[in-house]
């Protein structure tokens, strides 16, 4: 079963399917046809149960739904907000030093604003 929104992303990560696979899977579908309903309802927190991997996801899963929903014009739904769905301390998506500044200066503002940097095509698929 392929996610149509991404409380289905975080509902699926839950019983301990691949958090990446979901949340590529939810963006091929989400292409297809995109909608507010996909990004409105509210994911299940993961951070109280995978720690630290958790809440970067909760954060991903915001900075996702802010990013789509402003690319395609789209309502960015309140749950987006909430304290528990921003990082504390940096992420980046590259474990290598150099590549730093470039994810610093790529990252997607909705990823910014939540201390993720990623390049500026994390959400793209092929």
């Amino acid at each position: 079963m392929r996610p149509r929104s991404l409380a289905e992303v975080a509902r699926m990560a839950a019983k301990g399917d691949s958090f990446d696979y979901c949340l590529a899977n939810f963006l091929d579908e989400f292409y297809a046809s995109p909608n507010a309903e996909a990004l409105g309802r509210s994911p299940t927190l993961l951070a109280p149960e995978f720690g630290v991997l958790g809440r970067l996801q909760d954060s991903y899963l915001a900075a996702t739904a802010e990013e789509l929903a402003s690319k395609y014009s789209l309502a960015v739904p309140g749950w987006t907000a909430g304290a528990e769905r921003t990082l504390r301390h940096p992420w980046f998506a590259s474990p290598l030093g150099a590549l730093r500044a470039v994810l610093i200066l790529e990252s997607p503002a909705a990823f910014r604003s939540r201390n993720i940097f990623v390049s500026q095509n994390a959400l793209a698929r092929a």
